[in-house]
């Protein structure tokens, strides 16, 4: 009985023991999200609801698909998960399918589905919050080099290797994005979700300069290449810039949104997926 009785009570000890462990193994580790009743994360692409520093200027608080807006000395620092917050067949067999699958209906009959979907990412753009022009421009790197309003990056005018988007335009969703091999969603030419919801002359984001980018819409009129400089933009005031700014434009022939490399002295991006 007493052999019993010890037996018993080492048992008793270990399961304790692991029980122990592994509860506090399990507070110190798990930062999964929650999830709810649908199966879905409970990170809602369509409301981020950014949380915003005091003191960030209001033009700044347009970028509603930010999580968190800062400040950090002289730069704005924007960080998203890059969900973008509309209707695309790239959320086919992602945790977000429910809500936000559409299967593409737009007008490029050219169109095919890439086989890259949807991955949330971790975004931080450190932006200068006094943008000034570079004395020495700098071209723009493959990958996010900006962010628009809802939270999606701007990519440039090239696609993978440097190539042209002449092939790739085609892998476009019906709001002209689409996901890389690591499931970044981004825009590399006029984002029509933006321009149909907030229209096509308005402030659509900032590059990691931090100088606007405007739709391809200006005082009533189509803007073109012609009327803009080798980095695709020009200076004046605008909206929401009243003493005047250099700004870039969507147009609708390459390079889309930018030209030559950043007119300003571009902040940093951290990024992870």
């Amino acid at each position: 009985m007493k052999r019993r009785a010890s037996i018993l009570g080492m048992t008793f000890m270990a399961t304790a023991l692991i029980a122990f462990i592994a509860c506090n193994k399990s507070d110190a580790v798990d930062t999964s999200p929650t999830t709810t009743s649908s199966g879905n994360t409970g990170i809602d692409p369509t409301n981020n609801n950014p949380t915003v520093e005091n003191g960030v200027p209001e033009v700044y608080k347009k970028i509603y698909g930010a999580t968190d807006i800062s400040l950090d000395g002289d730069y704005v620092v924007i960080t998203c998960n890059g969900l973008p917050d509309h209707k695309t067949p790239y959320y086919l067999d992602t945790e977000w399918e429910s809500a936000l699958y559409e299967a593409y209906n737009g007008t490029n009959s050219q169109f095919h589905l890439n086989p890259n979907r949807i991955t949330q990412a971790n975004l931080v753009f450190r932006i200068p919050l006094n943008p000034t022009e570079a004395g020495n421009k700098s071209t723009t790197p493959m990958g996010p080099i900006g962010v628009s309003l809802n939270g999606v990056p701007f990519y440039n005018q090239y696609a993978a290797g440097g190539a042209a988007l002449t092939g790739e335009i085609n892998s476009f969703d019906q709001y002209n994005g689409h996901p890389m091999q690591m499931g970044g969603y981004h825009y590399h030419i006029e984002p029509t979700y933006l321009t149909q919801n907030s229209g096509r002359d308005a402030l659509l984001g900032f590059l990691l300069d931090g100088y606007p980018v405007y739709g391809p819409i200006e005082n009533g009129k189509q803007v073109s290449n012609g009327d803009l400089d080798a980095y695709h933009g020009h200076a004046h005031v605008t909206a929401d810039f009243p003493d005047g700014i250099y700004h870039y434009h969507i147009t609708d022939a390459d390079p889309y949104l930018n030209g030559d490399g950043f007119f300003g002295v571009p902040g940093t991006l951290t990024q992870s997926y």
